[in-house]
C-alpha cells in the first residue's frame, strides 16, 4: 500500500460535497418545475434525487472531517437554462449525474492502493452514479 494523498483527497472531496450540494438544490428545482400528466411520479423521482444527493454530501463531508478536511460552505456553480421540459430537465440531469459519476472515478483513482475504506466508498457511489446514468437514459429512451 501507498501513502495516501490527504491534501488532494480532501480538495477532491471538498468538489465532490459542493457538486452533491448542487445536486440539492439542482433536483429541488426540478420537482418544482414539473408539470403535465406525468408529474406526480416525476416530482417523487426528483425529490428522491434531491435526497439522495443530501445523503451523499453528509456521507462525503463525514469522511472529509476524519480525514481532518475543513468541509466546504459552497456549492458547485449552476445554469440556469430555463427550459423545464420534462425532456430538457432530464437531459440536464444525465449531464449532471455523468459529471458526479467522474468525480467519483477522480477519487477512486486518486485513493486507489492508499485506502480500502475510500476505494469501496468510491466503488460504491461509482455504481450508484452508473445507475443514476442508466435510469435516466430509460427515462428519456421515449423522448427520442
Amino acid at each position: 500500500m501507498q501513502e495516501l494523498d490527504q491534501k488532494k483527497t480532501i480538495e477532491l472531496l471538498n468538489t465532490i460535497m459542493e457538486f452533491e450540494l448542487a445536486g440539492v438544490v439542482r433536483y429541488t428545482h426540478y420537482s418544482l418545475m414539473v408539470t403535465g400528466p406525468n408529474r406526480i411520479p416525476i416530482v417523487a423521482f426528483f425529490k428522491g434525487q434531491a435526497s439522495e444527493s443530501l445523503l451523499h454530501a453528509q456521507q462525503v463531508g463525514e469522511i472529509l472531517t476524519g480525514l481532518d478536511g475543513h468541509p466546504t460552505l459552497r456549492i458547485a456553480p449552476m445554469e440556469e437554462t430555463y427550459k423545464h421540459s420534462v425532456k430538457d430537465i432530464l437531459a440536464e440531469s444525465l449531464s449532471h449525474e455523468k459529471k458526479a459519476l467522474e468525480l467519483y472515478k477522480t477519487l477512486l483513482d486518486t485513493v486507489s492502493n492508499a485506502s480500502v475504506y475510500l476505494e469501496e466508498f468510491a466503488r460504491g457511489m461509482i455504481g450508484q452514479e452508473e445507475l443514476h446514468n442508466l435510469e435516466l437514459k430509460k427515462m428519456l429512451r421515449d423522448f427520442s
